[in-house]
């Protein structure tokens, strides 16, 4: 059974910066598809960040471009998010996602098998 346990949410001021963890049990990340999604209130969940399988690409939502960046720790046993340059409207609920290879372009939810429940990251303005 995998499991997903995200950490690192909080609150802090637009500007400000948070790393969010991503810890997996059960099985690596290694030679799985990893990807960041965030539900923000009264909205859909929606992509932000995402890897191939392989780690050689890394993909990112336009709108957080330059300010996030995904990275997986050697062991490839944890991914992480940094979030810099925070602004009120990056306030959600952000999940973690591991999937398989497939056809499904891995900036789609239908492409990961797993999330986590999720950490809340909460931007004042």
């Amino acid at each position: 059974q995998v499991q997903l346990v995200e950490s690192g949410g909080g609150t802090v001021q637009a500007g400000g910066s948070l790393r969010l963890s991503c810890a997996a049990s059960g099985r690596t990340f290694r030679g799985y598809t990893m990807g960041w999604f965030r539900q923000a209130p009264g909205k859909e969940r929606e992509f932000v960040a995402a890897s191939t399988w392989n780690g050689v690409t890394t993909v990112y939502a336009d709108s957080v471009k330059g300010r996030f960046t995904s990275s997986r720790d050697n062991s490839e046993t944890a991914v992480y998010l940094q979030l810099n340059t925070l602004k009120p409207e990056d306030t959600a609920v952000y999940y973690c996602s591991q999937g398989h290879r497939g056809l499904v372009p891995i900036i789609f939810s239908p492409a990961y098998d797993y999330w986590g429940q999720g950490t809340q990251v909460t931007v004042s303005s």
